[in-house]
Parts: C-alpha cells; sequence; structure tokens
C-alpha cells in the first residue's frame, strides 16, 4: 500500500480492496476504539502487521524507490495500468450480488470516476507553489495547520480506492517536502521531527473521521459504494497515465509510445497470482473453522 502510495496516481487503498484486505482494514480501524475487549486486540494485530509494512514501504520509497520509480516511470505506470485493469473483472465477480439487479447504482460509478480525474486535473495546479522547507525553524503556525489539513485529507484519499494519496499532496504542494522530510530524519537530521508530528497527527486524525462514514457506506450501501469503488478505479487510468507530468522533474503523460506491454502483463500476472492466493488462505481457513467446528460439537 505505501509503495502504491508514494506512486502519483495509484492508490493504497486500491491495492487493499484487489488482496481482499479492504473491508477487514476498514473495520479494524473502527474496532480499535471499540469497547469490546476481544474486537481491539483482534484490531490491533491486524493493524500493527499492516502498520509494520506500511512503515517499512514508505522508509524504501523515501530512501530507494521514489528515484527508481521517476527512473522507470512508463514501466511502472504501465505495470500499475495491467494490475488495476485484471483486478476489476475480478471485483465484479467477487462482489456480483452487489452489482446484479442494481445498475440504477451506474450513477455512482460515473461520480467516482469523475472524483479521480478532477483531483488528477487540479494536481497541476498546487495550491502552495514552490519548494516548502518543513525543518523546525521554518515551522510556523499557518505553516502548521496546513500540514495537518493536507495530512488528514490526503490519508483519508489513501483509505479510498482510485483516490491517490500522493497526488492529493501534489495538490497541496507538499509531496516533495514530505518525501525529502522523511528521507532526512532517516538519515538522522532531527530538525524534521516536528513536522513529521504534526503530519503524522493529521493522519491518524483524518484515518478515524473518514473510516466511520466508509463502514457505515459498506454496511448500509455496499451497491452504491461498490459501484462508486470501481468508478475511482477507472478514473485511476486517467490518474496513472497523467502520473509521469506530476514526478519532481514532469516528463510526458503516458502513451502508446512510452507504454510498457510487458509490464502490464506483468501486472495482469501478479494480480491473478495473488487473487490465487487469496483463494488458497480462504479455502484454509475454512477448513481450519470446519475442524473447530466439529470438535466443540464433540
Amino acid at each position: 500500500m505505501a509503495l502504491a502510495d508514494s506512486v502519483p496516481g495509484v492508490s493504497g487503498g486500491t491495492v487493499a480492496f484487489v488482496l481482499g484486505l479492504y473491508d477487514g482494514f476498514i473495520n479494524s480501524l473502527n474496532d480499535i476504539m471499540s469497547k469490546d475487549k476481544e474486537k481491539r486486540k483482534s484490531a490491533f494485530f491486524f493493524l500493527l502487521k499492516m502498520g509494520i509494512g506500511w512503515i517499512i514501504g514508505m522508509a524504501l520509497a523515501a530512501i530507494v524507490i521514489t528515484s527508481l520509480f521517476e527512473k522507470y516511470i512508463y514501466q511502472i505506470s504501465s505495470l500499475f495500468i495491467g494490475f488495476i485493469l485484471f483486478a476489476i473483472p475480478l471485483i465484479v465477480i467477487e462482489e456480483k450480488e452487489s452489482f446484479k439487479g442494481k445498475y440504477w447504482n451506474s450513477i455512482f460509478t460515473v461520480l467516482g470516476a469523475a472524483l479521480v480525474v478532477g483531483i488528477t486535473y487540479f494536481s497541476k495546479h498546487a495550491f502552495m507553489k514552490g519548494t516548502v522547507d518543513l525543518t523546525m525553524s521554518n515551522l510556523n503556525i499557518g505553516l502548521c495547520i496546513y500540514l495537518f489539513v493536507a495530512a488528514m485529507l490526503a490519508i483519508s484519499a489513501m483509505v479510498l480506492p482510485g483516490i491517490s494519496g500522493s497526488t492529493l499532496l501534489l495538490v497541496f504542494g507538499i509531496y516533495q517536502p514530505i518525501m525529502l522530510a522523511i528521507k532526512g530524519f532517516l538519515s538522522m537530521d532531527f530538525s524534521y521531527v516536528p513536522a513529521l508530528f504534526i503530519f503524522g497527527c493529521g493522519i491518524l486524525t483524518g484515518i478515524f473521521t473518514v473510516v466511520k462514514g466508509l463502514r457505515a457506506g459498506l454496511q448500509k450501501h455496499r451497491s452504491a459504494m461498490m459501484y462508486f469503488i470501481v468508478g475511482m478505479m477507472l478514473g485511476s487510468f486517467y490518474a496513472i497515465i497523467m502520473g509521469p507530468t506530476a514526478i519532481s522533474e514532469p516528463v510526458d503523460p503516458l502513451s502508446w509510445k512510452t507504454f510498457g506491454f510487458v509490464f502490464f502483463v506483468a501486472g495482469g500476472i501478479v494480480i491473478l497470482g495473488l487473487q490465487a492466493l487469496q483463494n488458497v488462505f480462504e479455502k484454509k481457513e475454512k477448513k481450519e473453522s470446519k475442524v473447530v467446528v466439529e470438535k466443540t460439537e464433540e
């Protein structure tokens, strides 16, 4: 999820959804505040495992992967297009009860796609121009508030499939400053600690603000939400195509000439492989649950 979020135009939420972790992720974020001790415990360990992976992924993105993404942006973009294109039919099949006979909800698909395309379009007109220095000596109240709000909105986008949190950070003009701050902190430059702390507080606030709405939507209006999510994933094709224009040294959008067909196919193979792996895990869980039930009955 973190590696995906570090690429402009790609959403970590899409990765979670494709891997079948999305509902568990949203429910765990909600249950961590539950009064039920067992739910809190289960949510804590689920989020701990995911959180460790996210931190490692973001650290890799800040230190090494970001430069590789920029050097091979067309290949990476082609990979993610294959990833998402092959994922959509699998999601529709898995959620067929949410789609079948409820075609009037297609309007939410249009709205989802329009939202992602709109955010991507406005990322070209960042609110904050120039490079922002996030060291402690440069912080003021206005910048701290701006950083907190930007983090809150960006992480909310990361939770949603289709919307790239890094694209929103580009819109606010702080994508590069944040990546530099993370890289600086990992290099033991602690002058970035206050800015990263404020950014982290914004992330936590955003997660717990948006997650309750998402959980309620998935439980009470799942069909509309699924159509909306598919729309955001469709809209992300435009976001990925335009992603190369949003890196630190902008290049032309992805085109047929720069499209990497081999990487596109590799993306499809990865998603089909992950789907097969997910099916194996689900069968194993069902088998273990059946054994437990049989032992209980005995």
